[in-house]
């Protein structure tokens, strides 16, 4: 699927967009952390492991996410600097899989670009290793968490992707710099560091960071304001089962601590839960 993306992409010599840039700089050094690791279990003789780390790394960093934030527009062309990189790395991808996969990676880097006369992957050498800039890499999970809770809220409201979203950072933004890749990502107007989220906005955390979607001019009222009830119904429901197990002496008295814990978890998530959907639904009946 990979290589039939690649190959059907229109080429031209235009700008490079910022987005593109940093997901390039972005898998190149996750390719460098990669090499390390490789050699690692290598030297260890941990073959199946080093086969899920090259597996991974072919479908959900380079395949789901690399290929998805460089993917021009439809029907439009991707710049010629970002083309020739990412075929770069595509080669280095089919290089550290083609011990696990001879024949197919073969055929695959034969046909991404013109060879000499002999040349093969098996004789290839693969390019030296350079330092890993861990800081990048940890900003970068950092992002790519932002895109997938806005994209499960769009999920959850029913939100279109081609209807544009604002997201509100509370206080400080811990990777402002990747902005452009968030923003493409999640088809976003905007992204704001304000002090107050908005009324009604659906929002998450990341470490310490909140994040925020305004989405009142977004939803029908009528139907999220059921949906919430439904859910409210259901966690006060689960709720009042937690509050029954831990009101039953036989059980507190016997079971194992890390299962009393546990319990104890689920009913301040729960509670936690329950007030936010309580204070969601006063804003919407307000409306």
């Amino acid at each position: 699927n990979a290589f039939r993306l690649v190959s059907n992409w229109k080429v031209a010599d235009i700008e490079q967009p910022r987005h593109s840039k940093l997901a390039l700089d972005w898998f190149e050094q996750y390719l460098n952390k990669c090499k390390e690791t490789l050699n690692n279990q290598f030297d260890q003789y941990r073959l199946s492991e080093a086969l899920m780390t090259v597996y991974t790394g072919f479908r959900d960093e380079f395949s789901s996410w690399l290929l998805e934030i460089i993917k021009p527009g439809f029907e439009q062309p991707i710049d010629r600097t970002t083309y020739e990189k990412t075929i770069y790395l595509f080669e280095e991808m089919l290089q550290l899989l083609h011990p696990f996969m001879p024949f197919i990676t073969e055929e695959l880097w034969q046909q991404l670009r013109q060879r000499e006369p002999g040349a093969s992957l098996m004789v290839t050498r693969l390019s030296e290793t350079f330092e890993v800039n861990e800081k990048f890499l940890q900003e970068f999970e950092v992002a790519k968490e932002i895109i997938s809770n806005i994209r499960s809220i769009r999920l959850q409201k029913n939100i279109a992707m081609k209807e544009q979203l604002r997201l509100q950072v509370i206080g400080n933004h811990p990777v402002e710099k990747l902005n452009s890749v968030i923003m493409k990502m999640c088809n976003l107007s905007s992204i704001m560091v304000v002090y107050n989220k908005a009324e009604g906005a659906a929002s998450f955390m990341i470490g310490t960071t909140e994040f925020a979607v305004p989405l009142i001019d977004m939803l029908d009222i009528d139907a999220e304001i059921n949906r919430l009830l439904a859910e409210l119904k259901h966690k006060e429901s689960f709720l009042q089962g937690i509050v029954k197990k831990l009101s039953n002496e036989k059980f507190v008295n016997n079971a194992p601590a890390a299962v009393i814990e546990l319990e104890r978890k689920k009913q301040a998530d729960a509670e936690s839960i329950i007030k936010s959907l309580k204070e969601s639904l006063t804003i919407l009946l307000k409306r």
